[in-house]
C-alpha cells in the first residue's frame, strides 16, 4: 500500500517598512489613540443595553434553572449511591 507524502512549503514573512525619517513619531502614535478612542465612543453609542427589567427577568431565569440542574444532578447522585449501596448488600449476603 502505498501512501502519498506532500510537502509544506514554507512562506517568506515581509519586514515592516522602515519608518520615514521625515515624521515625529509621537504625533502618529497620539493621533492614532485619538482615532482609536473616538472609534470606541462611536461604538459604545451603537450598543443597546438591557432595560432592568429584562435583566431581573433574565438573572431568575438563570439562577431558577441552575438550580434545577443542581438538584437534577444530585438526585442522579443519590440514585447511584442506593444502587451501589444496595448491590453491595446483596453481594455480602450471597459471599457469606
Amino acid at each position: 500500500m502505498a501512501v502519498e507524502v506532500k510537502t509544506m512549503e514554507t512562506k517568506k514573512t515581509q519586514l515592516a517598512a522602515p519608518a520615514n525619517a521625515n515624521t515625529n513619531e509621537s504625533s502618529i502614535r497620539s493621533g492614532q489613540w485619538k482615532g482609536f478612542l473616538g472609534d470606541v465612543k462611536s461604538e459604545f453609542n451603537k450598543i443597546t443595553w438591557t432595560s432592568s427589567e429584562e435583566l431581573v427577568s433574565y438573572t431568575k431565569i438563570v439562577v431558577a434553572t441552575t438550580f434545577l440542574f443542581g438538584m437534577g444532578i444530585y438526585l442522579m447522585d443519590l440514585a447511584i449511591q442506593l444502587c451501589l449501596a444496595s448491590l453491595g448488600f446483596v453481594l455480602r449476603l450471597i459471599g457469606g
